[in-house]
């Protein structure tokens, strides 16, 4: 496709947008961030059920590391498929609520799962069919709320500020989740496995029991805000064939494969700070929130940012600043040193990941939203996974931390070219500009 064509379809990304009252945005804002609040809680793939998992394997299991990195591969079969729970949702209208039908069928479908999984035996093979079935369900939850994100992001030219506020309120629930999930973990250390994760399961199951009730809520501040961009269902041909001709997809696809591929960043750390530095599981789950947490005021700072610099600019310092990220833990050799790591570790991440949503947003064709969202989470998922067998290898074949660090360093470095391949026209404003 030529640039020319790529600036024509650049253009047509953000609808003219709306005047919205100052309270409309704050009810906007609150209603979303609730959701995804909820929805970071009860994720089968999140930190509240997923770090005990991981832990139940390595502790009670007795996982070796590559063996926890390739049940995390094979569970997260569900999460490279994302794309196709996301076009789902453009093409399909559940009970006629559109968003809040994916909620309403899929939030109650989630919950009963996490019941029945709950009273049943605790083998491997169980955990790897609960954690693939748990996933597909709660995807049509995610892709709604991602898709209407998206939708009022670019209908109101304010993807900034969304991409600010999702990864804040993602932020808050992620860092509790964390601690609580390391928490967690060790007071189920004193109970049978079944026993374990029936308590872990029965709690998804009231998360996402209670997203089901939240789908009854329908603030006009929110829909009344919201218009129908592909209300021509029933035609998924013409619609695949649409994204896939949309040329600024491409660049922001790759530069979130280069973001997210991270070769180390889950197994191998977490083995070199138990096993080199002797963290316990709750010093794990805390150098995780905090790492998180530390995203907070970069995202908070992006919020302000991309309503007086254009996203190029935006683009161009976050990479800068995230290309050495990980490089501190190279200078580290005690939990304690770890923990405070973490926090200019997370800081120098925040801008980055505020504008490549932000990027990803503005790149969305009009009436596929879900689709694009969730293709971005097939690819955050795929490449993550990936990424930790191939930080494990190089891990246990070179003995240390430091090899994973000088290849995530390498990768990082590689999106400052891929920035070349975005339309500027794509990134010429700043938010609402």
């Amino acid at each position: 496709m030529t640039m020319d064509r790529a600036a024509d379809n650049a253009i047509d990304v953000v609808t003219s947008p709306s005047p919205l009252s100052p309270s409309a945005r704050r009810t906007i804002f609150l209603y979303l961030g609730l959701l995804i609040v909820l929805l970071a809680f009860g994720d089968p793939s999140g930190g509240l059920i997923d770090i005990p998992i991981s832990f139940l394997l390595k502790n009670r299991l007795h996982l070796e590391a590559h063996e926890v990195a390739h049940f995390r591969l094979i569970a997260a079969i569900p999460l490279y498929l994302s794309f196709v729970f996301g076009f789902i949702r453009d093409v399909w209208n559940p009970f006629g609520m559109r968003d809040r039908g994916f909620m309403l069928l899929f939030g109650g479908t989630s919950a009963l799962l996490y019941v029945i999984f709950a009273f049943t035996p605790t083998t491997y093979s169980m955990l790897i069919v609960a954690v693939v079935l748990l996933t597909a369900s709660f995807l049509f939850v995610a892709s709604a709320q991602k898709g209407l994100t998206t939708t009022i992001g670019q209908q109101h030219a304010m993807t900034g500020q969304i991409s600010a506020v999702w990864n804040v309120f993602l932020s808050v629930p992620t860092v509790g989740a964390l601690l609580m999930g390391g928490v967690l973990s060790g007071m189920l250390e004193t109970e049978r496995p079944d026993r374990a994760i029936r308590i872990l399961f029965l709690v998804g199951a009231a998360i996402m029991a209670a997203i089901a009730f939240y789908a009854l809520w329908k603030p006009k501040d929110v829909f009344d805000n919201v218009s129908v961009e592909n209300s021509a269902y029933g035609q998924p041909l013409k619609d695949m064939k649409r994204l896939l001709g949309h040329w600024p997809i491409y660049p922001a696809l790759l530069i979130w494969l280069l973001w997210n591929f991270a070769p180390g960043s889950t197994t191998p750390l977490q083995y070199h700070l138990q096993n080199a530095l002797h963290a316990t599981d709750a010093q794990w789950g805390q150098w995780n929130a905090i790492f998180a947490a530390s995203f907070i005021p970069a995202y908070i700072l992006y919020g302000w940012l991309c309503r007086r610099f254009p996203l190029k600019k935006l683009l161009l310092w976050g990479t800068v600043a995230a290309v050495p990220q990980m490089v501190p833990l190279l200078f580290i050799n005690s939990v304690t040193g770890a923990l405070i790591a973490a926090v200019p570790i997370g800081l120098m991440g925040g801008l980055a990941t505020g504008a490549y949503l932000d990027l990803i947003m503005r790149s969305c064709p009009r009436g596929l939203q879900g689709s694009m969202l969730m293709m971005c989470g097939s690819l955050y998922f795929a490449v993550t996974r990936f990424g930790d067998v191939l930080g494990t290898n190089l891990y246990d074949h070179y003995g240390g931390f430091t090899v994973c660090v000088i290849a995530i360093t390498i990768v990082y470095a590689m999106i400052l070219p891929a920035l070349l391949l975005v339309p500027r026209s794509l990134t010429a404003t700043a938010d609402g500009g």
